[in-house]
């Protein structure tokens, strides 16, 4: 199924705010845009580098632009399509931190 990604603003606001990350993103988003998913370890198949958080919280983890950066996403298989919600943006060293207070299976800060 097609990935459907909400708030696509989130990472656009991210890319201009932190300008390096732009060219990281911008393969990220490529690489959606022909994604066909129908199960979660599909995504991993898309994302090599993913990883699928426990707790049944159906969320995902991106490493994106060699782990520089990392992205946490809600995932909704549906009929038709994948809905792929972005939570939180930030650094790999941001990921620490909010890992390291537990918060990587609730935080949505979009």
């Amino acid at each position: 199924m097609k990935v459907h990604l909400i708030k696509k603003q989130s990472i656009e606001d991210y890319v201009k705010n932190h300008a390096a990350s732009r060219s990281s993103f911008t393969n990220w988003l490529s690489a959606l845009k022909y994604a066909e998913w129908e199960i979660p370890e599909d995504i991993l198949e898309t994302f090599g580098s993913a990883d699928l958080l426990g707790n049944s919280s159906s969320r995902i983890i991106f490493n994106i632009g060699g782990n520089n950066y990392r992205m946490i996403c809600k995932y909704a298989f549906g009929e038709k399509q994948v809905h792929l919600f972005v939570c939180w943006i930030g650094t790999h060293a941001e990921y620490t931190k909010i890992c390291n207070e537990g918060k990587q299976h609730t935080i949505n800060d979009y």
